[in-house]
C-alpha cells in the first residue's frame, strides 16, 4: 500500500465541480470577489437529497444526483473513487437480517457507475466481531468489485477481539504502526489513518503521537498544490462528542494539512451523511451499507436503528468522488442503494417514535449491570467485598468491559444477551468502561 503511485489521467477530462450551497452554507468573511473562502458548514446539515459538491470557477454549485444519467460522456468519464463503508458483514439483527446482502448490492451499485473507479476506500468496520468467516465473506464479495485496487482502514469491530492483529495480517501489508499508510493515485496523495486503537475511557477516537508524527514526515515533502485525502474510520472532526463520535486529537493532524489548497476527509463509524467545508478542508462522512443510526440528539444513544424493510435502502449507499486536475475540491456523490435520495431525517423519526412504544425496562437481578442504549444501569454499583459482579449485553452491538485501572482482567466482545462476570473482593472504586465506545463509563464501589 505504501508509495502506491499509479497514473490514470486519462479517466479525468475537464467539468466543474460543486460544493455544498445554501442555507447550511455560511458567509462570513467575504473575499473581494464576493466569496467567502473561509466560511464553512456549521450546521453539520443533513443530506435531504444526494448531491454532487465540489468548486466550479471558485463558486460554491450543487446539483442533485438524479442529474446523475444526464451527465455528459466527459462528465461520466470523470469519476475517480468510489468509498464504501461500515459493512459490518456477520450483523444480524433487526436492523437487518442481510448484511452480506446489502454489501453485495453496493458492489453491484459500484459497477453499474458510468466508468469504472480507479480504486475503492473502505472505511471501516468490515467486520461485526472480527471473526475469520466474517472476513472472509467481506473479501469475497470485495472482490467483485470492478476496480484496480481496494484499500482499507479499520473500524473499532475490526479490531475489537485482538488489538487489530486479524486485520493486520489481512490487510496490513506494508504499512505502519497499527495499519496506517499513504500512497500517491494521478496526482492525489491519499493517506489512510487509523484512529480505532487504545481508545480510552471518556475519549473518542484517537491516532497518537506515533501516527502524528509519521504523518508529519508523511507530508513534508509535498507541495502545497498537491490534493490530499485523509480517510479513517471515525470522523477527524467533532460531528457529536456525546456520542463519541470524533477524534480526541485530530486538530494536530489537520493542522499538518491546513497549508495544502484541497484537502478532503472521508469516515464512516455514523452511518450517514454528514458534511462540512472549514477552509480549504471539506468533511464528509458516508452511509453504511449494513444499518443507519440515528440523528444525532433525537435517540437516546446511537446503534443499529430499525427501519421499514422497504425504506432500508433509501438509508443505506455508497459515495463516489471526483478529481478533475486544475480544479481546487473533488467532488462527492452519495448514491443510496435504492436510487432515491437518501431518508435519514423521516427514518429516524419514524424508527425513534416506535421504539418509544416498543422498548420494554430493563428488568436487573441483585448485582447485575446492564448494557442498554449504550450506557450502563446502574452508574454507579455499591456492592460487598467478595461479590461477583455480572454486566449482561442487552444492545444489538458488542461491548468490551474494561477496568480503568487494571483492577480486574477485561471482559471478551460481549454480543447481544451475552454476560461478564468479576468478582471483586478488596474495598475500594472501580471504574470501568467501554473499550469499544469509550464514552460509555461506570463505577463499582466496594465498602
Amino acid at each position: 500500500m505504501h508509495d502506491h503511485r499509479d497514473r490514470d489521467d486519462h479517466r479525468f477530462d475537464e467539468q466543474g465541480n460543486t460544493r455544498p450551497a445554501g442555507s447550511n452554507y455560511i458567509t462570513t468573511d467575504p473575499s473581494d470577489d464576493g466569496i467567502d473562502r473561509r466560511g464553512f458548514l456549521r450546521c453539520m446539515a443533513w443530506a435531504g437529497t444526494a448531491t454532487v459538491w465540489g468548486l466550479s470557477g471558485g463558486i460554491p454549485k450543487s446539483f442533485a444526483l438524479s442529474r446523475l444519467n444526464l451527465l455528459t460522456p466527459a462528465e461520466r468519464k470523470s469519476i475517480f473513487f468510489v468509498q464504501v463503508s461500515d459493512s459490518h458483514i456477520g450483523f444480524s439483527k433487526e436492523a437487518n437480517k442481510d448484511v452480506t446482502a446489502t454489501l453485495q448490492q453496493a458492489v453491484a451499485k459500484v459497477n453499474a457507475l458510468p466508468q469504472s473507479p480507479a480504486l475503492v476506500l473502505h472505511t471501516g468496520d468490515i467486520t461485526q466481531l472480527a471473526k475469520p468467516e466474517e472476513f472472509d465473506t467481506a473479501s469475497q464479495v470485495l472482490k467483485g468489485l470492478r476496480t484496480d485496487r481496494v484499500f482499507y482502514v479499520p473500524g473499532e469491530h475490526d479490531v475489537a477481539t485482538d488489538n487489530g492483529a486479524a486485520y493486520l495480517a489481512r490487510y496490513g501489508k506494508g504499512t505502519n504502526g497499527g495499519g496506517w499508510y499513504s500512497f500517491d493515485h494521478s496526482g492525489v496523495h491519499f493517506v489512510g489513518l487509523v484512529n480505532v486503537l487504545n481508545l480510552k475511557a471518556g475519549g473518542l477516537g484517537s491516532l497518537g503521537s506515533d501516527q502524528i508524527a509519521w504523518l508529519k514526515r508523511d507530508l513534508a515533502g509535498l507541495a502545497a498544490s498537491t490534493p490530499i485525502v485523509l480517510f479513517a474510520h471515525v470522523p477527524l472532526w467533532t460531528v457529536y462528542p456525546e456520542w463519541g463520535w470524533g477524534t480526541d486529537d485530530s486538530e494536530q493532524a489537520l493542522a499538518l494539512v491546513r497549508r495544502f489548497g484541497s484537502v478532503t476527509v472521508l469516515n464512516g463509524h455514523i452511518h450517514q451523511i454528514m458534511q462540512k467545508v472549514e477552509g480549504n478542508i471539506s468533511f464528509h462522512t458516508a452511509m453504511s451499507t449494513a444499518f443507519p443510526q440515528p440523528t444525532p440528539g433525537t435517540a437516546p444513544s446511537p446503534g443499529p436503528m430499525k427501519v421499514e424493510p422497504e425504506r432500508l435502502k433509501s438509508v443505506l449507499g455508497i459515495t463516489d468522488v471526483t478529481f478533475v486536475p486544475g480544479r481546487s475540491a473533488l467532488a462527492v456523490v452519495d448514491a443510496t442503494l435504492s436510487g432515491e435520495p437518501p431518508a435519514f431525517e423521516a427514518a429516524s423519526h419514524d424508527a425513534m417514535m416506535r421504539s418509544r412504544t416498543d422498548r420494554r425496562a430493563l428488568v436487573l437481578a441483585p448485582n447485575e449491570i446492564g448494557i442498554d442504549n449504550f450506557d450502563f444501569t446502574p452508574k454507579v454499583l455499591t456492592v460487598k467485598p467478595g461479590t461477583k459482579v455480572t454486566w449482561i449485553n442487552k444492545d444489538d452491538v458488542p461491548h468490551l468491559i474494561v477496568s480503568t485501572q487494571n483492577k480486574f482482567h477485561a471482559s471478551s466482545v460481549l454480543d447481544t444477551d451475552q454476560r461478564y462476570s468479576a468478582t471483586l473482593t478488596k474495598p475500594g472504586t472501580y471504574d470501568y468502561f467501554c473499550s469499544l465506545h469509550p464514552k460509555m463509563q461506570g463505577k463499582i464501589v466496594v465498602e
